[in-house]
């Protein structure tokens, strides 16, 4: 396939790691617990079969993580890409309300509704709730997809479709502990 014009013409332009939620300082605390994927090891190539939408059939990889702080009473999940070629990361996943003992997400979890009990999808790529796979521009490179869980040690109590800000005011001095997988895809 040709390259896309557009994607290399961008390839230098990227927003870059310090945009990610994980850099800010009011969400900061200890990785006081792992997390990881039977999909994809961290940093590795997440495979085609969780692409977005448009391309492929938009399925949310298996998660699972390692027991968080004692105090924890839900974990808070944000997938976003550093990588597009604009000002802030773009969200691909945005969910409160994961129960800690579940100790993992099945394949498919971040559905529309989701079919794990408790779980409330927040507003993510273009407005959509629930996972929006990777979808980079073609010929832009490889962008790192990373999931950020936060443990939080109060309840964060959000309708369907909050937005990122809602949850990080929400998660504001509550965070105490978290993890982060580093998943790469690239559109060639």
């Amino acid at each position: 396939m040709a390259a896309n014009p557009i994607g290399y013409a961008l390839r230098n332009r990227h927003a870059g790691h310090h945009t990610l939620v994980w850099a800010r300082s009011d969400v900061n605390a200890p990785e006081g617990f792992a997390l990881t994927s039977p999909e994809f090891e961290h940093g590795g190539r997440i495979p085609e079969r969780f692409r977005g939408k448009m391309f492929g059939p938009n399925v949310s990889p298996a998660l699972a993580w390692t027991e968080p702080p004692a105090d924890t009473i839900e974990l808070v999940l944000i997938v976003q890409d550093p990588d597009v070629p604009m000002g802030k990361p773009a969200t691909h996943a945005l969910s409160v309300g994961i129960d800690p003992a579940l100790g993992g997400l099945p394949e498919g979890a971040l559905a529309n509704p989701s079919p794990i009990h408790g779980i409330v999808h927040g507003k993510g790529a273009f407005g959509r709730l629930g996972w929006a796979g990777p979808l980079p521009p073609r010929s832009h490179g490889p962008h790192a997809y990373v999931f950020q869980l936060f443990a939080i040690d109060r309840p964060m109590s959000l309708a369907p479709g909050f937005a990122l800000d809602d949850a990080l005011h929400a998660m504001r001095s509550h965070v105490i502990a978290r993890a982060r997988l580093d998943g790469i895809y690239e559109s060639v």
